[in-house]
C-alpha cells in the first residue's frame, strides 16, 4: 500500500490535469453542446467549488468552480439520474465516497456556505452519514462535518467504532447535523435541524456560518439558527463526500482509489443513496431562490 503522504501527492498531480467530463462550466464543455438545466447552479463570485456530479462514466468528478478541485469517486459509487442533470449514487461501501485533495480553497475562512441535493435511502445505521465533510480521526485535522444523524442504534452485530456518538447523543435519526472544530481548541460545536430530511426524495439541504450564527436550511427555508461566535479550525484534512474514514489509509496502488487492506473495511458512516450539485462558498449565503422541492 502506497503511504497517505504519495497517494495524495499522486491525486493532488491528476487533479492538475483536469478532465473531458460533460460539465457546461466545469471539466470540459456539456456533450454535444447541450445546454444545462436552468435550475442549475452556475459559479458566481464567492464559489470556491461545484461538484455537479453529472459525469455519466469514469471515476472523476468535475468542479465547474474557478479553482477545478477535481475529486475522485470511490469504486462502489456510479452515476445516476439527479436532481439535475445526473448525481453520484453512494452505497453501503467503504469505497462509496468522492475524494478532493486538500487545498487552501476549502477552508473556512471568515464565512463559507455548503449545500447540496440529497436524495438518501435510507438513515444510518450508526451515529450519522456525511453528505460531506473535512472531519478526519486524526488528532488536530477535523474542521468540519455536514451529515444527517443514523438510528445509532446500540446494538448490532458489528458494534460502530463510536467516532461521533458524543456529538448525536439522544438526536431523533434523520435530522441534518453540522459539527465543527473551532480554532480556539474548545470542543466540537454540534448543531441540528428541527426535522427530518426525508427518505427517497430529494430535498434542498445547506448550512451557512457567518462567524457569528449557524444557519441550517432545508429546501430553501431556514430550519433552525444558533448563536456560535468564531472561527472553524484550519487543517490539512481532505474532503470527503458521502462517506468518513480515516484518508491515511487511502491508496491509488491498484489503480482506482480505494481503502487500503489493514482498513476496517466495514461501511459505518456511508451514506446510501443520491448527491447531486455540492457546493462550498467563500461567504454565508442568505438565500436559495433555487432551491425547491
Amino acid at each position: 500500500m502506497s503511504s497517505p503522504k504519495t497517494a495524495a501527492q499522486a491525486l493532488l498531480a491528476v487533479a492538475l490535469l483536469g478532465c473531458g467530463c460533460a460539465h457546461g462550466g466545469g471539466g470540459g464543455g456539456a456533450s454535444g453542446g447541450a445546454s444545462r438545466d436552468s435550475r442549475a447552479l452556475e459559479p458566481d463570485s464567492v464559489t470556491s467549488a461545484l461538484w455537479r456530479m453529472d459525469e455519466a462514466v469514469g471515476l472523476k468528478v468535475a468542479d465547474a468552480g474557478p479553482f477545478r478541485l477535481e475529486g475522485t469517486a470511490g469504486v462502489d459509487t456510479r452515476s445516476d439520474y439527479g436532481r439535475i442533470g445526473r448525481a453520484r449514487s453512494f452505497t453501503a461501501s467503504i469505497n462509496s465516497f468522492v475524494f478532493v485533495p486538500y487545498n487552501p480553497v476549502l477552508e473556512a475562512g471568515d464565512a463559507f456556505t455548503i449545500e447540496a441535493w440529497v436524495d438518501p435511502s435510507t438513515y444510518g445505521q450508526y451515529e450519522d452519514t456525511p453528505i460531506a465533510s473535512r472531519f478526519s480521526p486524526e488528532a488536530l485535522q477535523s474542521a468540519w462535518l455536514f451529515s444527517i444523524v443514523g438510528k445509532n442504534q446500540a446494538y448490532s452485530t458489528q458494534p460502530s467504532p463510536g467516532e461521533h456518538v458524543a456529538l448525536i447523543q439522544g438526536v431523533a435519526a434523520g435530522k441534518l447535523m453540522f459539527a465543527f472544530a473551532p480554532d480556539d481548541a474548545t470542543p466540537t460545536r454540534v448543531y441540528f435541524s428541527t426535522r427530518p430530511i426525508e427518505l427517497d426524495r430529494w430535498t434542498h439541504v445547506a448550512v451557512t456560518y457567518d462567524g457569528r450564527v449557524v444557519r441550517l436550511f432545508i429546501d430553501g427555508q431556514l430550519d433552525a439558527q444558533y448563536a456560535s461566535p468564531g472561527k472553524v479550525r484550519r487543517t490539512d484534512a481532505p474532503l470527503v463526500i458521502g462517506n468518513y474514514f480515516d484518508p491515511r489509509y487511502l491508496t491509488n496502488f491498484s489503480g482506482d482509489l480505494k481503502m487500503g487492506p489493514t482498513a476496517d473495511q466495514y461501511p459505518y458512516y456511508a451514506f446510501v443513496g443520491l448527491i447531486d450539485d455540492l457546493r462550498i462558498s467563500s461567504a454565508a449565503r442568505t438565500g436559495f431562490p433555487y432551491a425547491r422541492p
